[in-house]
């Protein structure tokens, strides 16, 4: 795969620590809501990370505008560095409402939809590792994506009707709500950068 292109492995390399950092940052979320009295330290760890790959994301775009031959289509440098900082950002945005929003304790819905998260990014990473040299790997990974996505979309639409079903205060299912909202949110960005991955290897096959 790749064979006929000029080789330039530091784009592999950026996107391999940027995919790490989004395996992190997914786990501490996990984390978060399993170990919920101790929420406030992960959420300031997501923090951190969320701005190592914001640094990461910068400098691939950086590289990007001072490269003239890239390994791969420019735009798809681009959409795969910003998709993947998209993530990284929709579950530093969940991990700050549940602190923004005083949420009292965590939910079984919401340990299932990062459980979800989790095995998400561990695909993406392999993939992301095998982008290059081995392609049907990649797309192996990114049909476990799809399905893993199939799965958020189920817990969050059982939490959400566990929510209003059970739930009196009216403050607390507008908190709640958005925070599923949230964390349907990364996993489709996920899945977006599934497809991104999955025309990268159809376009250079």
């Amino acid at each position: 795969m790749f064979g006929l292109l000029p080789k330039e492995e530091k784009y592999f390399e950026m996107f391999n620590q940027l995919a790490s950092h989004l395996t992190e940052s997914a786990k501490l979320l996990q984390t978060l809501f399993s170990d919920f009295d101790n929420r406030a330290t992960y959420a300031d760890q997501i923090k951190a990370v969320e701005h190592t790959c914001d640094v990461i994301t910068h400098d691939i775009i950086k590289k990007l505008n001072q490269t003239f031959i890239t390994p791969i289509d420019r735009e798809d440098i681009h959409a795969l560095a910003s998709g993947m900082d998209d993530i990284v950002d929709a579950i530093e945005y969940t991990s700050k409402r549940v602190m923004l929003y005083h949420v009292p304790q965590s939910t079984e819905h919401a340990r299932k939809m990062t459980d979800v998260m989790v095995r998400l990014t561990g695909h993406l990473q392999q993939a992301i590792r095998a982008l290059g040299n081995n392609g049907d790997q990649v797309l192996q990974d990114c049909i476990a994506i799809h399905t893993l996505e199939n799965e958020g979309d189920v817990y969050h639409h059982e939490a959400v009707e566990k929510l209003f079903a059970e739930e009196k205060d009216p403050i607390t299912i507008i908190k709640m709500k958005e925070i599923y909202e949230k964390m349907e949110r990364m996993i489709d960005k996920a899945e977006d950068v599934a497809n991104v991955l999955e025309a990268i290897v159809l376009k250079n096959a």
